[in-house]
């Protein structure tokens, strides 16, 4: 009878059998809440004794997630994420979503837009996403910090519909923007409006954008005079076009400098068109 006895002790003292502090919401504590405008859709979950997980799909750009500790240096080196079947799934069989590194400065865990989706999918599925770690606070502790999937879908309805909402683009995307014409024109081509109508209708929806300056230039081919009389032409054709969009006009500042301040220097006819331009910059708050 000693035997079995001291072999299960062997194998409880085995590093394979050491148990991970686990991180995880009970089904009562696993709370959803959705942060939304037209800039961005957050959903996030707090990981009682751990930090935050955060998903965020920023107008224009791809989801994103992060975990966040609360206190840096929680985690170390690398991370391995995996979507177990949660407690009220019995034999569901896990997958593996994706390994990633910690950051070095914040501890926190940051996946792209297909690990994040793929979390969503296992999220709705009822599974719980689950990141490991053999380093807990740099030690050989092993941790695990699971994301709750209980009271998940009726905030993942509130996030879809956010989406809906979304602006096309961001303040970076549109806060300086270079529209460029041919040699001796003037108009807009299809191209141009439609970028136009992405700079109007960020700047309707941001109440923080105060100005608009509209830049008009000339590469140095041909007459001076010639040259500064055509970016005038460039720049009033682009606001008389925000204009017509809906931008008040008080907010737009025009002006024209014709050949006097190129991009890149005009010795070539491909560098001739990139200084043959508008330059739209947004100013906010």
């Amino acid at each position: 009878m000693r035997y079995p006895c001291l072999a299960l002790l062997v194998c409880l003292l085995l590093p394979g059998w050491v148990q991970a502090v686990v991180f995880r919401a009970s089904i009562d504590q696993s709370v959803w809440e959705m942060e939304q405008s037209r800039f961005f859709c957050r959903l996030s979950q707090s990981v009682p004794a751990f930090g935050r997980a955060v998903f965020e799909h920023e107008a224009g750009e791809a989801l994103r997630f992060r975990l966040q500790p609360t206190q840096a240096f929680q985690l170390s080196g690398r991370a391995r994420l995996v979507a177990q079947a949660s407690p009220w799934q019995p034999g569901d069989a896990p997958f593996n979503i994706a390994e990633v590194d910690v950051d070095r400065q914040s501890g926190a865990l940051e996946l792209g837009s297909e690990a994040a989706n793929r979390m969503l999918v296992a999220l709705y599925r009822g599974m719980t996403p689950t990141f490991s770690s053999e380093h807990w606070y740099q030690s050989d502790e092993p941790v695990e910090i699971g994301i709750s999937a209980a009271n998940f879908q009726s905030a993942y309805d509130d996030y879809l519909g956010c989406l809906d909402t979304l602006l096309p683009v961001n303040y970076r995307q549109v806060a300086r923007t270079a529209l460029l014409f041919p040699s001796a024109g003037w108009q807009l081509s299809d191209a141009t409006r439609e970028r136009l109508d992405l700079i109007a209708l960020y700047i309707k929806a941001d109440d923080s954008v105060h100005s608009v300056y509209v830049d008009g230039h000339s590469d140095s081919y041909g007459r001076r005079l010639l040259n500064r009389d055509l970016s005038k032409r460039r720049a009033e054709e682009v606001t008389r076009y925000l204009i017509s969009q809906g931008v008040p006009e008080k907010m737009i500042i025009t002006r024209y400098h014709g050949e006097r301040y190129p991009v890149v220097p005009n010795n070539s006819a491909e560098n001739r068109a990139r200084n043959r331009r508008v330059a739209i910059r947004l100013e906010r708050e």
